[in-house]
């Protein structure tokens, strides 16, 4: 008989992983925003969620640091430690930030983790140029201290993943431009603008643990198909997420029209509910009174289910390349917990 998952216990090992991750991270973080200009440390600080915006200490909410748990549990996987693949986790966690200050200004949002995001307190002028600042201070960070033989592939393939994300967030807004977008280009922007990020953070952990190429590689899928799932589990929330989990509007995917995978799976449907869903998505920007209407519309054309079902296989995949790269059992455990609760969030 198949033992059933203990899933409180994999949310506890997954949580665990993260408080440590946080642990390890933040000192270096800290010191590392530091070394920016004075006003541009302001700014990123106050991202970060470490002060106010008169600069004052303050606990905000902070994201997970799931790609820098990658990135130390994979160098784990390879036989390596945690301390050795820090750099890499701070690199990654300052393109993913430099990508979330780029993103609020681009798409408007107002508030990120219940807090004003920070170009509506200090102007998106300044947001932008803390966010060009992170990206820079990524590959200054990956330089630091003697060289390494594996320094000039790390800085490589972090920049190839950059340039991917930022190509998937280029589409992204392309597509706001389009009456139609197909089911497969919106998985190709899916894995270029999210799944990048989370590839290369395995693939560095990996690089900086110490493992082999083909490990690397592995893990880089792992990454990938975690990825894929990840979005799909975000753009679930997107629509039928709780906002006291999500910190938005409920439905704010729909209220701002966005192309999200749920609802390009019901735009491509080719059933009454998906043409309905196709009518209303012509018409300005929705009222939060239509988001039900447009909800349903998405879930009776088959997009909801279509979402957690790709999902589920993503996430499969995922752990079936974590279990070719041969990993120790202990980081195989967290890495598995990590990948549950990033695609099983509450809804």
């Amino acid at each position: 008989m198949t033992p059933v998952p203990d899933l409180a216990s994999g949310q506890h090992t997954a949580k665990d992983t993260l408080t440590r991750t946080r642990e390890l991270l933040d000192p270096a973080l800290r010191s590392w925003t530091q070394r920016l200009p004075a006003p541009v440390a302001r700014v990123a600080s106050y991202h970060f969620g470490w002060v106010d915006s008169a600069g004052r200490p303050e606990n905000a909410p902070q994201g997970k640091a799931l790609r820098p748990a990658l990135v130390l549990t994979c160098a784990e996987a390879v036989g390596g430690t945690a301390d050795s693949a820090l750099l890499p986790a701070v690199a990654v966690e300052l393109v993913h930030n430099f990508s979330l200050l780029h993103d609020d200004i681009l798409d408007g949002d107002t508030t990120r983790r219940h807090r004003a995001t920070a170009w509506t307190v200090f102007g998106s002028s300044a947001a932008l140029l803390a966010g060009d600042a992170l990206l820079i201070h990524a590959g200054r960070v990956l330089c630091d201290g003697p060289p390494q033989p594996h320094t000039v592939t790390g800085i490589r393939w972090l920049s190839e993943a950059t340039t991917r994300l930022i190509e998937g967030e280029q589409t992204d807004i392309g597509f706001e431009e389009r009456s139609h977008v197909t089911l497969a280009e919106c998985l190709d922007m899916t894995e270029q603008k999210t799944a990048a990020l989370l590839a290369v953070s395995c693939a560095l952990g990996a690089l900086w643990g110490g493992g082999s190429l083909e490990q690397a590689d592995l893990l880089h899928r792992f990454g990938t198909h975690l990825g894929m799932a990840f979005q799909l589990t975000d753009d679930l929330l997107g629509i039928w997420g709780d906002p006291a989990v999500t910190g938005k509007p409920a439905g704010a995917d729909l209220i701002s029209r966005k192309k999200s995978l749920p609802v390009v799976a019901a735009l491509d449907s080719g059933t009454p509910a998906g043409q309905r869903l196709a009518a209303l998505y012509t018409d300005p920007e929705a009222e939060p009174s239509e988001v039900a209407e447009l909800s349903r519309l998405v879930e009776e054309a088959g997009g909801r289910a279509w979402a957690e079902r790709t999902a589920r296989e993503e996430l499969a995949r995922a752990l079936a390349a974590l279990r070719s790269a041969r990993p120790a059992p202990e980081a195989a455990e967290r890495l598995t917990a990590l990948a549950e609760l990033a695609t099983q969030r509450d809804r």
